[in-house]
């Protein structure tokens, strides 16, 4: 049975859920920024074997919506967190990321240091001046007439516009979710959507990253990391694969698993795969501690 409820944290008040029982609890962090956890449903096959917890951070999805924009920074998402373990006195964990929620994740290890059992990346990055140049090549795949589209309207200010929506559509099956029809939780994301985070810390896109986050790059401090890590992504991710590879030579500890078929939400797009490779590496490092 799931439980559930609210979370004080710097700035509001966070919704959480969680599924499961015993074993050592999983935190899951979503992407977007403001992107809700509703996408990472397919997560809850690893309740089966320990408590998988899941909140939707400040300004999306359940969780309060203040308009500030002076919260929407990355140590302030760190300090939440921090909240948010110490509120479910989580003392023993592991944490996993998606996109945005595992570069949260690597922030928070190499700045906090904290007790960790184990980190799970899926398709995060580690340098978004990296993840820019990268998602360019893929957007000179599209065809001419999109990228003239998505190219005009971002430069005129109109990413609102419904021409824009469709242009971008082509990219975001190719390279952000594969499956069809789309999992109802990913809807729900984009229904319930925090834009005005997404907007001030990401800009309008996947691909063009205008805001604050533009020139987030650790790295150089991916040595640092030195918990079991597992890396993760899809063969067509927008995180692209080259990425992984450079991550994975250079934190100590860390696996890599690229998942064929798939693409930024390999964990929904292999889900089968997915959770067994996840269940694989959990118990693995448990036995070993």
């Amino acid at each position: 049975m799931a439980r559930e409820g609210f979370i004080t944290v710097p700035g509001g008040r966070v919704f959480y859920r969680s599924v499961g029982s015993g074993g050592v609890p999983l935190l899951c962090l979503h992407g977007g920024p403001g992107f809700t956890s509703y996408y990472l449903e397919a997560l809850e096959d690893l309740a089966a074997h320990r408590e998988v917890i899941f909140y939707d951070q400040l300004g999306c999805g359940g969780s309060e919506r203040p308009s500030d924009t002076s919260l929407w920074t990355v140590e302030r998402f760190v300090d939440e967190l921090v909240a948010v373990r110490e509120a479910l006195g989580l003392d023993r964990m592991h944490l996993f990321g998606s996109s945005w929620g595992g570069m949260l994740a690597m922030q928070y290890v190499v700045d906090r240091r904290p007790r960790l059992e184990s980190l799970i990346l899926a398709g995060s990055p580690a340098s978004m001046p990296r993840w820019v140049r990268e998602c360019e090549e893929l957007l000179a795949e599209q065809p001419a007439e999109i990228q003239e589209t998505i190219n005009r309207h971002e430069a005129d200010g109109t990413t609102d516009c419904p021409e824009y929506a469709a242009a971008i559509l082509p990219f975001y099956r190719a390279h952000v979710c594969r499956l069809d029809p789309w999992p109802q939780g990913l809807e729900r994301s984009f229904a319930e959507a925090g834009m005005e985070v997404y907007h001030h810390m990401n800009g309008p896109s996947e691909f063009r990253v205008v805001g604050t986050l533009k020139d987030w790059d650790i790295t150089d401090r991916l040595r640092e990391i030195d918990v079991p890590t597992l890396l993760t992504g899809g063969r067509y991710d927008e995180c692209r694969p080259a990425h992984l590879d450079d991550m994975h030579l250079r934190i100590p500890l860390a696996e890599l698993v690229v998942f064929d078929d798939a693409s930024h939400l390999c964990f929904a797009e292999q889900r089968e795969s997915y959770m067994q490779v996840a269940n694989d590496f959990l118990d693995r490092v448990e036995s070993k501690s």
